[in-house]
């Protein structure tokens, strides 16, 4: 388990909870923002660039699929198949809402909300408002083929422990920014490791 931030080792909640990187990955452009729906509401929309780049993705693939099927290449057929049905789950779950509603009491991310069906915990990612304890946020240093990037996850920590990913993109300022909106309307705090100069992937930032 990675360290606790300096700022919060008196905090006997903080030291029960995670400040390693909850979800693997993430983006170097913003996926997300936060918007204002009404007073009670407010959610994270995925941004245009999320929604261009699953787009592109799926079309490419879809192109793939067609020029291969019209010149009898069914390799490539196969090839854009696949990548389609992987460029659809992208535009699916990364533009499924991430809504905040205090009418519900609840928090979700996906389609269906709470309050429509019969057995919530047949739902991933859903807590009542009353549950989240505090915002959190982490700097994860990703690696891959074409260099590395930091993705800055924003959590919801939980009264029982446990904590729900919000969202994780590359554009902390909005983060930030988002992240003080909504503490202020949960009312819950920001624990924001980032702003300490502290990422939990790597300890201290030089």
């Amino acid at each position: 388990m990675a360290a606790i931030p300096p700022s919060l080792a008196d905090d006997p909640f903080a030291r029960r909870t995670r400040w390693d990187p909850l979800v693997g990955g993430g983006a170097n452009f913003r996926t997300r923002d936060l918007v204002t729906v009404n007073p009670a509401r407010v959610e994270f929309p995925a941004s245009l660039g999320m929604r261009l780049f699953a787009g592109v993705f799926l079309l490419l693939a879809i192109s793939a699929g067609v020029v291969g099927a019209v010149s009898g290449g069914w390799p490539l057929v196969a090839f854009g198949g696949a990548f389609a049905a992987v460029g659809g789950g992208l535009f699916y779950f990364g533009t499924a809402p991430v809504v905040f509603d205090k009418r519900h009491g609840a928090f979700w991310r996906g389609r269906t909300a709470p309050n429509e069906v019969v057995n919530r915990l047949s739902l991933k990612a859903h807590a009542k408002l009353d549950d989240i304890h505090a915002l959190q946020i982490i700097r994860e240093r990703v690696r891959g083929d074409d260099g590395s990037y930091d993705s800055f996850e924003l959590n919801l920590v939980l009264t029982d422990g446990r904590r729900i990913n919000v969202t994780d993109h590359g554009d902390y300022d909005t983060l930030r920014r988002n992240a003080d909106t909504l503490g202020a309307f949960l009312g819950r705090p920001v624990w924001d490791t980032v702003a300490e100069g502290y990422t939990s992937a790597a300890g201290r930032v030089s």
